[in-house]
């Protein structure tokens, strides 16, 4: 059964399309998912400027379309809206906008250059990164949660890992904000023609710095990411400099700011809720694991990622047709009653929690998720034994952005112990 796209101004899904529905308050939102939870099938929403799309704020929705790639395909584009062609053309396709051959070959070289022993040295470097932070911070006393803590753990990590010279990073980190920090974010006709060449401007100084050191790394190795990617022989491939450029792109705005929002929530969440925090502090080698999972499916860092339909599918009674576009709405899915009991709690012995924070399965799942809960144990571990009282201070100050639940700054206190 087909059904058509409404057109009125009853469309249940017109909310979803209203900025104001992203900068409003967060309960409003969760209220408005859980009624198209309700519904029937599939909601359409329209775009002021694009075809509109169809909404699967499902678990079960999220985790179908994300298990059939030949089906919902994540090229031209997984962002809204799509990466422009020329933009494509100038800076190559991220792995995340790839499908079929070209995203498992690129795949699959990442993957081979994450050896046990760099995976092992990153872990190892992960805890002393985490105990550095929070020496500056009983040395320092900063009141800023953001900048002091949650964004240097995975900028540091991600960048030793990949071997950045030290000289280059305080301009990277500033690239990376630049970058990001309108992505989804509704701005008005001065910004938005101004904002995007500063944005491609910051991600094409990000690349021609990581292309230079690529091209080093490939006459004198060392023993890092870059050596790995660069060096690879895979099938007779290794990445070459666009390839290079794309895939740090994506580890630095996806891995630092994924990681880093999520760090920023989950201190939001135990200040929250106390009762949590001090059952985590009782025995936190037993529930840290749960509470980091928890903190991921709370506060979903990736709101939302798009798709395009490659061949007919029927799904809950709608049949999708070759060149529809859907939007797979993970902070929906993961607050999805028929799967989370309770879901607006926040529980960290909440098992099982198949919670989508790293995607809904299939070949896109997220490189970096065993990372990321790494470097959060990791932390909270250091945060919540050695200061004194460490929590937030007022509510976190949110970006108002439909693709991620970015957190712009969260003041925090703490006594020394």
């Amino acid at each position: 059964m087909t059904l058509p796209a409404p057109r009125t101004g009853s469309d249940p899904g017109r909310e979803l399309a209203d900025p104001g529905f992203w900068t409003g308050p967060p309960a409003h939102r969760l209220a408005v998912f859980a009624r198209l939870r309700a519904l029937p099938g599939p909601v359409f929403v329209p775009e002021g400027s694009g075809p509109g799309h169809w909404a699967l704020v499902r678990h079960g929705q999220v985790q179908e379309a994300s298990r059939l790639p030949k089906v919902f395909a994540s090229a031209p584009g997984v962002t809204t809206p799509e990466p422009a062609r020329w933009v494509r053309a100038l800076f190559g396709d991220s792995m995340v906008n790839l499908d079929g051959p070209d995203h498992a070959q690129l795949r699959k070289i990442v993957q081979r250059a994450f050896t046990p022993r760099l995976l092992a040295a990153a872990e190892e470097d992960v805890h002393a990164v985490a105990a550095r932070i929070v020496d500056d911070v009983l040395a320092d006393g900063p009141d800023e949660f953001v900048a002091a803590v949650a964004s240097r753990l995975p900028l540091e990590v991600i960048c030793n890992m990949m071997g950045i010279p030290q000289r280059y990073r305080p301009e990277i980190a500033d690239r990376v904000n630049h970058a990001s920090e309108h992505i989804g974010v509704e701005r008005g006709l001065a910004a938005r023609l101004r904002v995007p060449g500063r944005g491609l401007r910051a991600l094409a100084r990000m690349q021609r710095m990581v292309a230079g050191i690529g091209r080093e790394r490939r006459r004198h190795p060392e023993d890092d990411l870059i050596s790995a990617l660069v060096c690879a022989n895979v099938d007779g491939q290794a990445l070459g400099a666009r390839q290079l450029g794309a895939f740090f792109s994506l580890l630095m705005v996806a891995g630092v700011e994924t990681t880093r929002n999520a760090i920023t929530h989950g201190l939001t969440l135990l200040t929250d809720h106390p009762d949590q925090r001090d059952l985590l502090l009782a025995d936190f080698d037993t529930y840290a694991d749960g509470a980091v999972d928890e903190m991921i499916r709370h506060s979903t860092p990736i709101i939302q990622f798009r798709r395009t339909v490659a061949a007919e599918h029927t799904m809950d009674g709608h049949l999708f047709r070759p060149g529809d576009k859907v939007v797979l709405y993970y902070a929906s899915a993961n607050r999805d009653e028929a799967v989370f009991p309770d879901p607006d709690a926040f529980d960290v012995t909440r098992s099982p929690n198949p919670h989508l924070g790293f995607g809904g399965g299939g070949p896109h799942y997220c490189l970096g998720a065993h990372l990321a809960r790494v470097e959060m144990k990791a932390l909270f571990r250091e945060l919540l034994t050695r200061p004194v009282g460490l929590r937030a201070v007022g509510l976190p100050d949110l970006a108002g952005s439909n693709f991620d639940n970015r957190v712009r700054s969260l003041a925090f206190t703490f006594e020394r112990p």
